[in-house]
């Protein structure tokens, strides 16, 4: 089983940018306006900071009986990584929750080598998403929002971040897959998956369009050996955005749930349907019930978005707030009905760093 990797890139929220054009120098292609527009808006980001973890020795009775030996003992931690600015008049970065876990110094290095201090306004380790602010933020540019749920596998991609250490660095290639999930043991998984060349180093980073649009976070490769082989996986901006939104709004995320539990379309229950989700459970008395919801009833569209996944609505509901409302196209029995479902907050009040709450 090959190694998990993370890595980090940078992104930014800016003003209203300009859709460049695809030049040619010459004869010759070229990305380069592309390229000098988004640049700009990816930062380095160097960490300092301490972290505790289990002691190894602790382990071990003998060394528990005859040794005082604290449980926990902490561990310096230097490193780099990547992020975005996506707010360029408030200072807003996006990252990977795994670049900044842990730290309390963060320091920022834009394109042209100028150097912010930069504070954690939230993590959310579910989806590995952070939020910084740059303070004092002067002369930024930030990075327009594209649609995530737009892109088709085939579509070309750059990605840019801060790979090794080594600086700002551009990579392009295909979207080659989309909703990959598995890659941990719990969170919000819809990955992006790209040949674009990520390395460590590049978490946190930004997967950018062709027209010059974020649309993913760069957040982990697949290696055998600790380097890029073509298969890397950046997180939905759609997803970072929401999450993005409700930290900056409240200072954490505040999971929703509608009461049902989901699994992914078969053979035996597709009705000619190759995508969407499936309810294999309605909670009593949930806002899905009294929505009307019933088990075995299959969810095509959330909000005139396609469902392809049982992942992709679990993700859709997690990251809603408390009180929205969803609009879900559903197939029973042949026929399609539309049932609008209100978010409710979860049963208990878990904290989003520890706690996966199912929609």
């Amino acid at each position: 089983m090959p190694a998990l990797l993370v890595l980090a890139l940078s992104t930014s929220y800016p003003t209203a940018a300009q859709v460049p054009d695809l030049k040619t120098s010459g004869t010759v292609p070229t990305l380069a306006p592309v390229v000098r527009q988004v640049t700009p808006a990816v930062v380095n980001i160097s960490v300092h900071g301490r972290i505790r973890e289990d002691n190894p020795l602790y382990r071990d009775p003998f060394f528990r009986e005859f040794f005082d030996l604290p449980k926990q003992v902490e561990k310096e931690i230097n490193a780099t990584g990547s992020g975005v600015i996506v707010d360029a008049q408030r200072g807003y970065v996006l990252t990977n929750n795994h670049v900044v876990e842990g730290t309390s110094i963060v320091q920022i290095t834009t394109k042209d080598s100028r150097q912010f201090s930069a504070k954690v306004i939230g993590r959310d380790p579910l989806t590995d998403v952070a939020v910084l602010q740059i303070q004092n933020p002067s002369r930024l540019q930030g990075l327009p929002f594209g649609d995530s749920d737009a892109l088709e596998v085939g579509d070309f991609v750059l990605a840019i971040g801060n790979p090794f250490g080594l600086g700002q660095t551009v990579t392009s290639g295909l979207v080659s897959a989309l909703g990959r999930t598995g890659l941990s043991k719990q969170g919000y998984e819809d990955f992006i998956q790209t040949d674009a060349a990520i390395n460590p180093g590049n978490s946190g980073g930004a997967l950018v369009s062709l027209r010059g649009e974020l649309i993913g976070i760069n957040s982990a490769i697949i290696s055998p050996a600790g380097g890029n082989v073509g298969i890397g996986f950046a997180i939905p901006v759609n997803m970072a955005r929401r999450v993005m939104e409700q930290i900056v709004a409240k200072g954490r995320v505040e999971r929703g749930r509608i009461g049902v539990s989901l699994r992914d379309l078969t053979p035996s229950v597709n009705q000619g349907r190759s995508e969407g989700a499936v309810i294999a459970e309605v909670a009593p008395d949930s806002p899905a019930e009294k929505a009307g919801l019933r088990k075995g009833d299959i969810i095509v569209t959330a909000d005139d978005r396609p469902v392809r996944t049982a992942a992709q609505l679990r993700n859709k509901i997690g990251l809603a707030r408390v009180g929205e409302d969803v609009k879900l196209n559903v197939e029973r029995g042949g026929r399609m009905t539309t049932i609008v479902v209100t978010v409710a907050p979860p049963l208990e009040e878990h904290s989003a760093s520890s706690t996966r709450t199912s929609p």
